[in-house]
Order: structure tokens, then sequence, then C-alpha cells
């Protein structure tokens, strides 16, 4: 295959090409094992016989009558809108858009507007909205409006439009990939002609591959962690492949690197990678062509440098000057996003997922507490990682990860190989754990499980098994579900927990079976891939899709991604956004005076949104309720 190719993979197709992952044995047993429990077919998971996925209080009303949740009165102020399949955005009558922020955008007046032809200069590239936006957050500073927003993952074909098939050529080549990745803090400000960056804003800053970080928590210093460049452990270059995102309480951003492996290649096709690179798909030749350009990339040189990638990052977004913190002590792994709750007693809860099939979903507990206006330098850097343990029976469990449940790991161990750890502490594989979303008005959380091919037919990267059962009920999964929990005692810090599912995606017109979807999914709602998820103040949940827009066979009548609102307490979901074909939709956040909701709207196709002949461009929307009122 050759680099050109690669570039087309999506993330997980590229790992199993890197490390393809061993077959298991006994697959036509183990599906039908488990169509046939009642943990599947009955109780709270009988999507099939029309009982619902809700919570017990509403499992008997919604059994009587599959149609209940469409018949309670709803909350969500806008009509759904049917499916797209075309090249730009579409809201509900009521409702308007605008792009804010498009990549190539400058946030400096010393750069200048995207040329087209060339994908824009290296020079400039550090000094614009960057590529492929994702996750995001708002902060209201002083009177000012800042969004914090992630910029994910290149896509040299579109950024390198000179280069044959965008394959990088040069030094400069690459560095211009790394300054268009990695976060951009920016202020807008809304205008007689609607929302706008404010160009050279003392809050704008650019974060890239290459901005110095400070490594903090248990695992700083650590000899897996010490490199050439900084014998120390404790200092590095740049974020990676920033997904998703949070907002602890005391007003700082949590940007989250989610695929960092692919950043990584060898220029010595011998090179014998360490055994836990694997587990973490780091292989001999990397997406970009970083290694061959940069030695920092080349693990062959630098077999620590991988390592110091992975984790949560910690930005003030109200301090330009601020160096940005990487956290270790919640743990290395694909992270997707970073979803706070105060315990009652004020321990800061993190909520994680890990974003590759058959990973685990995690939560971090502080041991100090927080208070507003006090200390927060250590609230992330001191407590407790755990790994979720689900029963087919509807409870679970966290595990704390430590020396004894990991089989001797130290607690750096831990914290650098996470995967390793989890696996040896007993978690639950999980159908790729995307974004968490903490309920504001409930003491609940959720995780979409986007989807797995693999489940209940190959191992994880780790060789654990992937049974079918619990909050992962289909083999084959390419639909995906979102499972939800309540903490016991109503306190996130808890160990224990009860589950259930909220929603399964899937496709009434084509499936009866479990395929079909739970009993809240109907022809009129039909979607695939759950991704990106938040909660707005009032306690409705927006749901964002990553998935199959081809709009046929088992996904005829999706369309493309789109945008949807879940109501927790009836169940029900429609549909509020649709994005252009071959986007992704993601990353959410609000105005202050919640009037205006910004969406992000990833990887479209051309002509999206400047027109024909114009490099499609990962952009920003803000979008508005024509009367004005608040929206969310």
């Amino acid at each position: 295959m050759d680099k050109s190719e690669i570039q087309d993979l999506s993330w997980d197709e590229w790992d199993e090409l890197q490390d393809p992952r061993p077959e298991e044995t006994g697959f036509d047993r183990v599906v039908e094992a488990a169509m046939s429990r009642r943990g599947f077919m009955g109780g709270v998971l009988a999507f099939g016989s029309g009982a619902a996925v809700m919570g017990s209080g509403t499992l008997a009303t919604l059994m009587s009558g599959t149609s209940a949740h469409a018949q309670a009165e709803s909350r969500f102020a806008f009509h759904p809108i049917p499916i797209a399949t075309d090249f730009t955005v579409h809201v509900p009558e009521g409702y308007s858009w605008r792009p804010l922020a498009k990549w190539g955008q400058p946030l400096f007046s010393d750069a200048s507007e995207l040329d087209h032809e060339t994908g824009g200069s290296v020079k400039d590239s550090d000094r614009v909205f960057g590529e492929n936006t994702d996750g995001m957050e708002l902060f209201a500073i002083g009177g000012h409006q800042v969004i914090a927003v992630n910029h994910e993952y290149a896509n040299p074909k579109v950024n390198l439009p000179k280069n044959e098939d965008g394959i990088p050529a040069s030094a400069d080549d690459v560095l211009k990939l790394q300054n268009l990745q990695g976060v951009a803090v920016m202020e807008v400000a809304e205008g007689e002609g609607g929302w706008e960056i404010v160009v050279d804003s003392p809050f704008n800053r650019r974060i890239t591959h290459n901005t110095p970080m400070r490594i903090s928590g248990p695992a700083a210093g650590h000899d897996l962690l010490k490199t050439q460049a900084d014998p120390s452990g404790t200092q590095s270059l740049g974020t990676f492949n920033n997904c998703g995102a949070g907002k602890t309480p005391w007003g700082t951003y949590l940007t989250c690197e989610e695929n960092f492996n692919g950043y990584f290649g060898s220029t010595d096709a011998n090179f014998e990678r360490p055994a836990e690179f694997k587990r973490y798909g780091i292989g001999l030749e990397g997406r970009y062509a970083y290694e061959k350009f940069d030695p920092r990339f080349d693990i062959s040189k630098n077999p620590n440098e991988p390592n110091r990638a992975g984790y949560v990052v910690e930005i003030d977004p109200s301090d330009p000057a601020s160096t940005p913190v990487k956290r270790t002590a919640l743990g290395r792994f694909k992270h997707e996003n970073a979803a706070c709750a105060l315990a009652p007693d004020g321990r800061v809860v993190v909520y994680l997922g890990d974003d590759e099939r058959g990973e685990y979903l995690y939560k971090y507990v502080s041991n100090g507490f927080y208070t507003p206006g006090g200390d927060t330098s250590t609230l992330l850097d001191d407590g407790k990682l755990y790994v979720a343990y689900f029963l087919d029976n509807g409870s679970g469990r966290w595990v704390e990860l430590t020396p004894e449940s990991t089989g001797g790991l130290g607690e750096a161990e831990i914290l650098i190989h996470t995967r390793l750890a989890a696996s040896a502490a007993g978690g639950t594989t999980m159908d790729r754990p995307e974004w968490v979303a903490v309920n504001p008005v409930s003491v609940e959380g959720y995780c979409a499980l986007t989807n797995n091919k693999n489940r209940g037919v190959k191992a994880n990267a780790g060789g654990d098994e992937t049974p079918v059962g619990g909050p992962n009920p289909r083999a084959e999964n390419h639909y995906g579900q979102i499972v939800r929990w309540r903490p016991a005692n109503e306190d996130h810090a808890d160990t224990a927990f009860t589950w259930d599912l909220y929603v399964m995606a899937g496709n009434p017109a084509v499936h009866d079976d479990a395929y079909a979807g739970s009993s809240n999914i109907n022809e009129g709602n039909l979607f695939n891939s759950p991704d990106g998820m938040m909660f707005d103040t009032t306690g409705l949940l927006w749901i964002q899709t990553d998935g199959n827009d081809d709009n046929e066979g088992d996904f005829a009548g999706h369309g493309n991604n789109q945008m949807l609102a879940g109501d927790p307490v009836t169940g029900r979901i429609e549909r509020f956004l649709t994005g252009p074909n071959g986007s992704e939709v993601t990353g959410i956040t609000w105005s202050a005076d919640k009037r205006t909701m910004f969406v992000g709207i990833q990887h479209p196709k051309a002509p999206f949104p400047d027109g024909e002949g114009k490099l499609p461009r990962s952009t920003v929307i803000a979008i508005k309720r024509d009367d004005n009122a608040p929206i969310g």
C-alpha cells in the first residue's frame, strides 16, 4: 500500500494495518450465547421486544407501547429536520448559521488569507486557524469571550495541494503540517455582521506540535520519559492529535491527545520496537513522514519520545504566556475527551474514554478538594485512576489501577502504560469509548460507544477478549450505542454504579432484530456512530456523529453525519443539524449568554464552505435562533 492510500485510511484501519489484531476462535458459539442471554434479549437490554433502554422508572411505561417516548411532551425548541446528502449545513426552520472560523483564517493581522492554490505558507501556518476543528470550550474572561478549540489532524492532500498525493517532501512541509495541528485560543465577539474572530486579540494563541510543554504528575521524571533533549523527563514539545476536550471547574481547558501513535516512525527498517509500542500502535512508518525530516519523531533515534504523548494537557486560556501542562495522573492512552464533575465533598472527578476498538473507560478522582479561589495546581496530579468494569446485570464498579491490581506495575508505569494496566486489572473492553458527558441536572454520566466491527470477532490490540454482552451487546457493531451510568449515593467519586443503555443506534427499516436499534430509534431519527456529546444547561444531550454517510444498505436513511438532541428523561431523540457530505460533526460550545451555539464541521468535502473551485475547509459555525432566544 503506497503513502497516498495510507493517508486515506481511517485511524482504526491504519492501526490494524500496522499491527493486525489476533483472531478469536469459536465466534459462532460466542454470538449464539450472547443472543440467547437474558441480559441481551430480556431486562434492560430487550431491544427486540420493544422494551426500553431507559432507567427502571420508565421501563414499564415504554414496554406498554413502543411509541410512548414519541408521545411525551417535547422539550425541544425546534422541529426535527430530515436527513441530507448534499455539501452544506442544514438547521431547523427558525434557526440560521454562518461560519465563524475556517482553516487558514488569520488570527493575527500579519498572516495572509488562505491561498487556495498552495494551501497557505509555512510562514503563516502557526498564525492562522488550524485544520480539522474538534473539541472546544468557551471561556468568559473579564468581559471577553475566548474559545479554545482543538485541531485534531492534518489532511495532507488538502493542506499540501501542490505535492503529489499530499506527501511531505521537505522539512518545511512537515513544519507546516505540525503548525496546522494542536490548539487555537481565540477571542470572538458578536457584531452587526454576526460572530467574528477578534484578530490580534491578546488572548489569541496557537499551540502546535512544537510548543514547549511541562510534564507533571507521578510519571514526570521517570526514565521512560527522558530523552537526549530533555534528560529530566519533565519538559516536552507539542501536543498531538487533539480530539475531544474538557473544562475544569477553575476555568482551564483540557485538550486530549488521541491518535498520537501515527506521528512516529523509524528510518531504520530493522529497528526492534519495545513490546509496549505494539499495544499503542506505534509502528515503523508514520502517517505524515515526520520521522524523515524531524529526528524527534524517529523512534530508532528517540525511542522514549512516544512515551511523552498520549496525555490530557491543561491550558490556561486567560494567560497566553502560560506553559501547557501534560497531566500524567490522568493516564496515557488515546484520550477522546475529559469530562469533569465534582463529588459532594469537592473532590474532582474526570471521566476519560480510550478511543480504540476494545479499549477502556476510565475515571480519575483527586485526593485533594476543589475550593473556588483556592490552589488548583495539584488537583490533576494527585489522585486515583480507575478502569470501569460492567456486569451484565446492570451494575458495575470502578477498579483502581494500583501495583496490586495490575500485576506489580509501578505507579509511573501504570500512568505511562495505562492500557497494559487496565488489561491486567480486568476492565471491560468497550466499543470505542469516545466522548463522555456529565448531566448537569442529574448525577449520571454518558459515554458514546461509537462502533466496533471487531466485537466478538477479534481481540483488542493487547489480546484481551471482546465478548458480546453488557454495554456492548452486539457482535460486529457498526451502529454504536450510548451507555449511561448512575454512581452510587449520587457521588461521582463512588466506586459502585448502575448502568443502562440510553440508546442503541440502528436501522429498523433494514433490520428486525437488535440491529434495528433501541425503541427510541425510528425512521425519522436514524443515525450511526455517536461520537461527540455535550449537555446544555437545561439537561438536553447533544449528540454528534462520525460514521458511515453513504446512505446505502445498512445505512440507508442515515444521510450525512449530523447532530441530534436527546432528552434523558423521555428518551426522545430528534435531528437538529446535518453536516456536509464527507464531514464529521464534532465539538460544541455556547456563547456566554447561551444565545449562540458553536459547532465544528471537520474534514468536509468541497465545496464547503467557500464554493466551487476552492479547497474544503474545516470550519466552526455559529448557530442562532432567528428570534435571538437562548439555544441551550
